[in-house]
């Protein structure tokens, strides 16, 4: 069972129940040119979904973090803002109205309480996760959530092939595990699956893990180049960049200058980085 929190038609009050997740979901198929190899006339195939690891990323060292508290934890209290400045969620939100479709089943993997969807599109079903129960029951994209820590249990409660994509926004910096985490989504992805893991220069210093808190913003693209590579069938990763550049600096409002010298906003703009890769192939949508 898993703590799931729904709102009634009051929006201001909440009924606090149990529910389990649904073991499988139904689907609409959208209209996609699926490549012959993998055509079998059967998308619950199980030959491939379990995604083996070929080879660790990280070493011991790499994993560990400088706060060793439980995660569950330093989440306890809700944090209701964004961690990412207006370019980076305008940036993200543009990728996800391009790569994600209507009828997609999505799992926003350690989520919060926005997930930067696009406003006028609604989706077939999006299922969050997170550590904090009270900010996923503020998102208004959720169909339902769960709380569960993927630094101490890896394993996600959904059938093979469950989701169209998963998404990972300025969170994959704290997984220990990320080897495990990739090939449960992999797992959970359906043949054609995406899934985006999205990330800036902002962290949680202390919660971020010792392979990430020592690179530069090069290397941790690498990195999570590294996290798909290591998991036998997704395809190579696609990268997208979004630099701050001198115009964008020229153009701030004033105000954004005063909270730079009083130390309430970053210098420049937060830089936007997301990789990108498919469960054993990229789909042609007609």
């Amino acid at each position: 069972m898993l703590l799931t929190i729904s709102p009634n038609s009051h929006p201001k009050r909440w009924n606090l129940q149990f529910f389990p997740l649904p073991s499988k979901m139904k689907t609409q198929p959208s209209t996609i040119i699926i490549p012959k190899a993998y055509n079998n006339g059967d998308n619950n195939s199980t030959e491939t979904a379990a995604g083996k690891i070929k080879r660790m990323v990280l070493s011991e060292e790499g994993r560990t973090k400088l706060n060793n508290l439980p995660d569950r934890e330093f989440y306890a209290y809700p944090r209701f803002v964004t961690h990412v400045d207006d370019s980076f969620i305008s940036n993200l939100t543009n990728l996800y109205r391009k790569c994600l479709r209507p009828e997609f089943e999505m799992l926003d993997l350690m989520s919060s309480w926005v997930s930067h969807l696009p406003q006028e599109v609604k989706y077939k079903r999006v299922v969050g996760h997170g550590l904090n129960a009270q900010e996923l029951a503020k998102n208004p994209r959720l169909d339902y959530f769960f709380v569960k820590d993927l630094n101490k249990d890896q394993k996600l409660e959904f059938e093979n092939c469950s989701f169209d994509a998963v998404l990972c926004t300025v969170s994959v910096q704290y997984l220990q595990q990320p080897e495990k985490v990739f090939a449960e989504v992999f797992r959970v992805l359906r043949p054609g699956g995406v899934f985006i893991v999205s990330f800036s220069n902002r962290l949680f210093y202390e919660k971020a893990i010792s392979a990430w808190r020592d690179g530069t913003g090069y290397g941790r693209v690498q990195l999570v180049i590294q996290y798909f590579q290591c998991v036998e069938g997704f395809t190579q990763s696609e990268v997208i960049r979004k630099l701050p550049t001198d115009a964008e600096q020229e153009n701030k409002s004033p105000l954004s200058w005063i909270m730079q010298l009083i130390g309430l906003s970053s210098v420049s703009s937060d830089p936007f980085y997301a990789v990108i890769a498919y469960r054993n192939f990229k789909p042609m949508h007609e």
